[in-house]
């Protein structure tokens, strides 16, 4: 728990004023394309039909919903984001939108997006995303972030019910395929931020949040990140054997694994003096592959449903 005040919820004296896109960035961006993303192809590879103006009008309350969680932990982060380099530019920390007005925002949108889902799709569908934001703000950002090293770990789950929401608007229900989707977005997590850690440290460090990197030192990072890797592996693989998989996930799935796996073995074995004369070139190697890695397995779902779509069976 912070210990501090985050900001003064208004704006400085002779601090400019919001800009449109601080609104935007308020939002998160990036991190709401991924929960787009794989809400959406939890969708389409869901089974039946959905008619296409409710599919996009869910995505919208989903991608809104990702939106309000981003607003709502910059509100909360705002202390930590000033003390580091990579976030202290955010609109909060940088004084130009006040910390009240995120708060605002994040809870407006927040309603806003379950009640709309609950009615253009279902009400499963809007507990899973109402449940997402209080999971990713309460119990990540409030509670878990800055009291464990563990933060990563089970704060990984609130990225990992996007698919899940989207399997819920097309079916109305969970099942063991969009357990699996959250599965792997849950374990692939851990080593994605954790070779990220492993290159920001001192930020990290500087904000006083208990990561890896901080609490157990690098060694222990690199085993950890073979560890999850070991496990993400089957968890992947799995997958290709459902009913959404099929010969293409399973041949795209088993090269990136492959490719993942030797790199996370390449991090391993590296002793710290090496990784810091280069830079941390293998740990930032990892850490961009990591994002192909989740990005091309969720393309290899699409492309198996595409496949089914066009009369060829999966299995």
């Amino acid at each position: 728990m912070r210990t501090q005040q985050i900001v003064d919820p208004t704006l400085a004296e002779g601090q400019p004023g919001p800009r449109a896109g601080d609104y935007i960035v308020l939002l998160k961006p990036r991190v709401m394309s991924l929960v787009v993303f794989t809400a959406l192809v939890g969708m389409l590879v869901a089974p039946g039909h959905l008619d296409p103006l409710r599919a996009a009008m869910a995505i919208a309350c989903i991608a809104v919903g990702g939106g309000a969680s981003g607003a709502l932990n910059m509100w909360w982060d705002a202390d930590i984001d000033a003390k580091m380099k990579r976030t202290a530019g955010r609109p909060i920390p940088a004084g130009r939108v006040a910390a009240r007005e995120a708060l605002a925002i994040g809870l407006a949108l927040s309603v806003l997006s379950v009640g709309l889902l609950a009615v253009v799709a279902n009400g499963i569908a809007a507990a899973l995303l109402a449940f997402t934001i209080f999971f990713y703000v309460v119990i990540y950002s409030i509670w878990l972030k800055r009291s464990t090293p563990q933060n990563i770990v089970i704060g990984g789950a609130a990225g990992a019910f996007p698919p899940m929401i989207g399997w819920a608007v097309a079916t109305g229900g969970v099942s063991l395929e969009s357990l699996l989707m959250f599965a792997l977005v849950f374990m692939w997590t851990p080593p994605h931020f954790w070779a990220l850690a492993l290159f920001v440290k001192s930020d990290y460090g500087r904000a006083g949040i208990p990561m890896l990197t901080e609490t157990h030192g690098r060694r222990v990072t690199r085993n950890h990140i073979l560890g999850y890797t070991l496990l993400l592996i089957p968890t992947s693989l799995s997958l290709g054997l459902t009913a959404i998989g099929g010969p293409v996930y399973l041949t795209v799935a088993a090269g990136l694994n492959l490719r993942f796996l030797a790199g996370a073995w390449r991090v391993f074995r590296r002793p710290e003096a090496a990784a810091e004369a280069d830079g941390q070139a293998a740990e930032k190697r990892l850490f961009r592959l990591s994002l192909s890695y989740l990005f091309l397995h969720f393309c290899a779902l699409l492309a198996e449903a595409a496949l089914h779509g066009a009369g060829l069976a999966r299995w």
